[in-house]
């Protein structure tokens, strides 16, 4: 297929890869991440053509390597978290690769703003998987707190002359003053901040004098996820969520696509679930009964779709 010419600012980028220092000299890393040139709004849609119609290697990498210097960017954000900066960009790397494969250029939204999404999402995993504490954030709301309970308390205690009695952490109105901005209870601000607050625990506190007394999580804690069967198991599972998701939606006519989207796919703005049985029965004029029975049907059609990836 022919494509369009791409300008020599995108040309400059073939075989960058050799501009780029190993990740272990961060500062030269990051001044040569800068120093890439930006592609225009035509370059980038030719590029992200090539790769997405004929799977062009070369023009992917153009795509990713145009944006690191967005990767730096956000991850100094998140160096508050007490994890090294090598690794947090690593991991918005790892978004920021997951964004160009997944971008449609005939979408009409720039890849900076489809990446970003990626790359806070990645480093929002990395940091509550690596965070000293077990269990920091489970929720969305708690993820929420997480990661803005540090930003809001600065400003809370700089802007409130009433925290002499206790400089290192909020008191009773200002604790109420982030439940009530973040709409969580104020039990969850005051575990997260005392979480946040505390100590590093040391993994293997032993001293190699023979003490076992000294016994640390070291000792009980293992990471399953990170063997090969498990990785495998969490490659198909994300495959499944994605394009087979998209390939047995694709299978359904319009209506009952339509319904299982609106059903399970979508979530109100309080947050209660999609739309009812009732609630579609009315906008395609049939019973709720009938509904559930083309709901019934079109989920037994999807899981034989997804079967067959299996």
């Amino acid at each position: 297929m022919n494509h369009p010419p791409v300008s020599s600012n995108a040309l400059t980028l073939t075989g960058s890869f050799g501009l780029i220092p190993a990740l272990g000299d961060l500062d030269a890393y990051i001044r040569a991440a800068f120093q890439l040139p930006m592609l225009t709004q035509e370059e980038e849609q030719t590029l992200a053509r090539k790769f997405r119609q004929d799977n062009d290697l070369q023009a992917a990498s153009q795509l990713v390597l145009s944006h690191l210097r967005l990767v730096v960017s956000i991850a100094r954000h998140y160096l508050g978290y007490g994890l090294p900066q090598g690794d947090l960009i690593q991991e918005g790397n790892i978004g920021l690769m997951k964004a160009v494969k997944r971008f449609d250029p005939d979408q009409g939204v720039r890849l900076v703003s489809y990446a970003t999404h990626w790359i806070k999402a990645e480093i929002h995993e990395y940091v509550i998987k690596n965070w000293r504490m077990v269990k920091v954030a489970t929720t969305k709301a708690h993820r929420k707190l997480f990661f803005r309970l540090r930003s809001m308390k600065q400003r809370l205690m700089s802007d409130d002359a009433a925290t002499d009695h206790c400089a290192d952490s909020l008191n009773s109105s200002q604790i109420d003053a982030v439940a009530a901005e973040l709409d969580v209870k104020r039990e969850d601000v005051i575990e997260m901040e005392q979480r946040l607050a505390g100590g590093d625990v040391l993994l293997d506190p032993s001293t190699g004098d023979g003490d076992d007394d000294g016994l640390g999580p070291i000792a009980y804690l293992t990471n399953e996820s990170d063997g090969p069967v498990a990785m495998l198991e969490a490659h198909h599972r994300e495959k499944l969520a994605s394009d087979g998701l998209t390939m047995a939606l694709g299978k359904l006519d319009d209506r009952s696509r339509h319904i299982v989207q609106e059903r399970y796919l979508k979530v109100s703005d309080d947050g209660t679930g999609g739309m009812t049985l009732h609630d579609l029965a009315t906008i395609y004029g049939v019973s709720a009964e009938r509904i559930r029975q083309i709901e019934v049907a079109a989920l037994k059609k999807m899981k034989a779709s997804l079967l067959e990836l299996i």
